[in-house]
């Protein structure tokens, strides 16, 4: 397996190549990333030297650039991470999200045509690999759930911001070559991923950075959106899962089982802090602000992740009470972390 790992210097990109990169299966993984604000190479230090691993500064909107690495390391396989995925700033501009989501997808997807399909190279070797092209989706595609139900792989999308329009676009990208040209594609739909290494603008970091600096806590609108939340780890797992096993044309829903409103997050992270750093004084809660609502705020999002567990025994390891208190203390232990690619 020569795997291709798309934003492998963000958040879940670099926790999957820290969980995977050691397994035997991989001969070489190569990291395809542009290093915007939220990718940075500091997530790799201890894996940048690893004899398997190969870093590739490029941006998925240039064409040729892609093309050329998909065929220089002869990619057999790819965990297709890479994109922009801020709800807040694809409301603010949603340009950035068609580009990279949808048309960088679109020139990925042409690269592994090209290279897997309609390759002379491949066609004439006498072990010839079996390909797989493994895109990396949201949950956030299906729309807003009521007080009740969850998300199957048979529910409707209908994304209801800029950011989750364009991760709709390009899985039905996906969709599209897999049955008209046989590309061999599987589409995982995942919930909110949190853990170390993830970029202090999305809810949990922010909470806890915040709160650090004694800075108020902001909550939209009356708190009560409520997400089911997914321990990247976990995550990672799951990937290397359908990556390995899934099935051809198929669609996995990846959930933690694990639904909480976002004031009763920001509350647990409240006392975690207030517990794990009792320096800092004071109740954190008091730190807790609410702001005007988000435009087009979904209000639930849950996933019944029933197919994954049937077919491969996939459960997630972490409630979220564990995972949340690891998190907030690789923080706490990763200032110089959070510093440096604040910095950047």
């Amino acid at each position: 397996m020569n795997l291709l790992v798309t934003g492998g210097a963000g958040f879940i990109g670099s926790n999957v190549v820290h969980h995977v990169i050691d397994r035997p299966e991989i001969q070489k993984l190569i990291n395809l990333d542009c290093l915007t604000y939220a990718g940075h190479l500091v997530n790799l230090k201890t894996v940048e030297r690893h004899p398997k691993y190969v870093f590739e500064k490029v941006d998925l909107r240039d064409k040729a650039a892609v093309l050329d690495v998909v065929q220089k390391h002869a990619i057999t396989h790819v965990m297709h991470l890479a994109a922009e995925s801020h709800v807040d700033r694809s409301i603010a501009g949603p340009g950035d999200f068609i580009h990279t989501n949808v048309v960088g997808t679109f020139n990925l997807l042409e690269a592994c045509r090209g290279f897997w399909l309609d390759s002379s190279t491949l066609k004439t070797q006498s072990t010839k690999p079996d390909p797989r092209f493994h895109h990396v989706s949201t949950d956030e595609v299906y729309g807003s759930l009521g007080s009740t139900g969850y998300f199957t792989e048979a529910t409707p999308y209908a994304p209801n911001s800029p950011y989750s329009s364009s991760k709709a676009s390009s899985d039905m990208l996906v969709r599209a070559y897999h049955h008209t040209y046989g590309l061999p594609a599987v589409i995982t739909n995942c919930s909110n991923n949190y853990g170390p290494y993830q970029f202090p603008e999305k809810l949990i970091p922010v909470v806890i950075q915040s709160l650090l600096e004694r800075k108020p806590v902001p909550v939209y609108g009356d708190g009560m959106n409520v997400r089911d939340w997914l321990y990247v780890r976990d995550h990672a797992e799951a990937l290397w899962t359908v990556l390995t096993r899934g099935r051809v044309g198929e669609t996995y829903n990846i959930g933690g089982h694990n639904e909480w409103a976002n004031l009763r997050i920001v509350e647990l992270i409240c006392d975690l802090i207030d517990e794990m750093a009792p320096r800092l004084g004071g109740s954190s809660r008091r730190l807790i602000s609410f702001v005007k609502d988000r435009p087009g705020h979904d209000r639930r999002y849950a996933i019944d992740a029933g197919k994954i567990q049937k077919e491969f025994g996939w459960v997630p390891a972490h409630r979220f009470e564990q995972g949340i208190r690891e998190t907030v203390r690789w923080y706490l232990d990763n200032q110089d972390w959070v510093k440096t690619v604040l910095k950047r």
